[in-house]
């Protein structure tokens, strides 16, 4: 039997979703067969700290145990520690724990970093920065494609652009709402009406996002968005189902069966993502085959459009007037405990939790071989 393929898992985060994180981290540790793969965890507290522990010998018992040391509740008492002092400090720490040992003893080589973080500082393509800056191969979408899969303005853009369909929406940033308050205010009523949705342009899991039934309500929730980010998107309110699609490859991706999600509340906010646990994931949707076939489609092209790889969760609006399908949005870095609904749509297509894993190692380091061939110079 050949050597274990080390993996670095990298949780936690700077981020309004650290604690999700820890959760797709503990899931994801659990999944993988210790017999094929040594993990190496890498721990990043809330104020953006660094923390390396030793390898998991077995699957961690709850989230404390990830946490390396931070409040004295990880694994070890500390272990490596670094303070959040950059691309400086953090790329030597990286590319060292990277490089082949010369010696039976000297530490573990890395040979894929799994980047299990949500939202800021790690699904918008700044940990892909770092990672490129290092050589390193990781798991999931590039550096451009983590960024506009993060910024929804901009991945509407690159939807329009690729022909794709999407909700009406207007976009400012925060210099711009203390120049013309009333301005914006007014051209959102004229443009997109009420009800409309008011989300920071560069968060996930529905944190910042409000519903406004009037211009109070509308002005109320863009100031409460702008405490989360400097640029905000006010969309229409379309009356529809939700339904996501799983994407998964390189240059080649394929699609999952067509999942819907029944909220338990009037939309599906972060509450009902994760607090209350009572939404509901259909899997696959109660829709026809032509609209699943649509669906499935429109994912693998604003897959392409963002220059997707390794992975996305693709969610669109099916109007309820008409049956027209919207895209609203990819997900870069779904939820991906084993109940989330990306790797539950691939388990209804035919692909474990753990052969998940094994696949998105692969596509990584495909990858990763692809852009090494590349020269960056004409005297090379």
């Amino acid at each position: 039997m050949g050597r274990k393929i080390r993996v670095g898992l990298v949780y936690g985060g700077r981020s309004g979703e650290h604690e999700v994180s820890l959760q797709t981290a503990l899931s994801v540790a659990r999944a993988f067969d210790y017999g094929r793969y040594e993990l190496i965890p890498f721990f990043i507290d809330k104020q953006g700290k660094w923390r390396s522990g030793p390898p998991l010998t077995a699957p961690p018992e709850s989230v404390e145990r990830l946490a390396l040391g931070a409040g004295g509740t990880g694994e070890t008492s500390g272990g490596d520690a670094l303070p959040a002092t950059g691309a400086s400090a953090i790329v030597p720490f990286v590319r060292g724990m990277l490089a082949e040992p010369e010696r039976e003893g000297d530490g573990p080589a890395i040979d894929v970093m799994f980047p299990l973080l949500h939202g800021t500082f790690g699904e918008d393509g700044t940990i892909q920065g770092l990672f490129e800056m290092a050589g390193v191969p990781y798991v999931g979408a590039g550096v451009l494609a983590s960024a506009a899969g993060m910024d929804k303005v901009i991945m509407k853009q690159l939807f329009r652009q690729a022909g794709l369909p999407v909700a009406n929406f207007i976009h400012f940033t925060k210099y711009e709402w203390n120049r013309d308050r009333d301005g914006i205010l007014a051209e959102a009523e004229e443009r997109l009406g009420y009800p409309s949705f008011v989300k920071p342009a560069n968060l996930g899991s529905s944190v910042g996002v409000s519903k406004a039934r009037n211009r109070e309500e509308l002005a109320a929730a863009v100031e409460k968005a702008l405490q989360f980010d400097r640029k905000v998107l006010v969309e229409e309110f379309v009356d529809a189902r939700e339904l996501e699609v799983s994407v998964l490859g390189n240059d080649e991706p394929r699609t999952s069966v067509v999942g819907e999600i029944v909220s338990s509340n009037e939309y599906y906010d972060y509450n009902a993502k994760y607090v209350d646990g009572k939404s509901v994931m259909i899997i696959p949707a109660d829709i026809p085959p032509e609209t699943a076939e649509e669906a499935r489609d429109m994912a693998v092209r604003a897959f392409r459009a963002i220059d997707g790889s390794g992975l996305c969760r693709a969610d669109f609006f099916l109007r309820r007037g008409d049956g027209k399908l919207l895209i609203n949005e990819v997900n870069t870095m779904p939820g991906f405990t084993q109940f989330s609904m990306y790797p539950q749509l691939w388990k209804a297509s035919g692909l474990s939790y753990p052969e998940l894993l094994d696949e998105l190692i692969r596509l990584a380091l495909e990858r990763f071989r692809e852009r090494q061939s590349l020269k960056y110079g004409e005297r090379e």
